[in-house]
Order: C-alpha cells, then sequence, then structure tokens
C-alpha cells in the first residue's frame, strides 16, 4: 500500500544504455527550461561574441543537464527490454 521506491524524473530507457523521456513534470520542467535556454541564448551569444562561446554555453547547459538527469533519473545501466 505504501509504495517506498523513489520518484525518478528520468525513467532509464527500456533498450541501452541511458535514460527516456521524463515521467513527471519536474523533469519536463527541466528539459523546457533546457531546450529553452538553448534557444534563446545562442543566437544571442553568437550575435554578440560568436559561435566558440556558443559552443561553449551549449556544452556548460548540456553539462548541467545530465547531472540532473543522473541525479534525479533511475540509476544508468544496459537494458534488454526488461
Amino acid at each position: 500500500m505504501n509504495d517506498r521506491r523513489p520518484q525518478y524524473w528520468f525513467p532509464a530507457k527500456r533498450y541501452g544504455w541511458g535514460w527516456g523521456l521524463p515521467s513527471c513534470w519536474q523533469g519536463w520542467a527541466v528539459l523546457l527550461v533546457y531546450v529553452a535556454g538553448l534557444a534563446v541564448m545562442i543566437p544571442l551569444i553568437t550575435a554578440r561574441a560568436g559561435k566558440p562561446d556558443a559552443f561553449l554555453f551549449a556544452g556548460a547547459i548540456t553539462v548541467l543537464l545530465l547531472y540532473v538527469v543522473y541525479k534525479k533519473g533511475e540509476p544508468p545501466g544496459w537494458h534488454w527490454g526488461d
């Protein structure tokens, strides 16, 4: 009755290694902020500072996304559809 399993924001993929789409609103919010950050900031940074700075920003925000997914997602591992 009282299910004490942790609520993962990002479930593991059914096949392969990694995570799938978010399973709760918090995960969707993180993904939305990531996509919006890229969509808004990349053109602004490219226009003002150039492409190298835009690539650095994209890399930094992607590393931040991966950190959140790793901390709030299911433990990573290879899955064979089980």
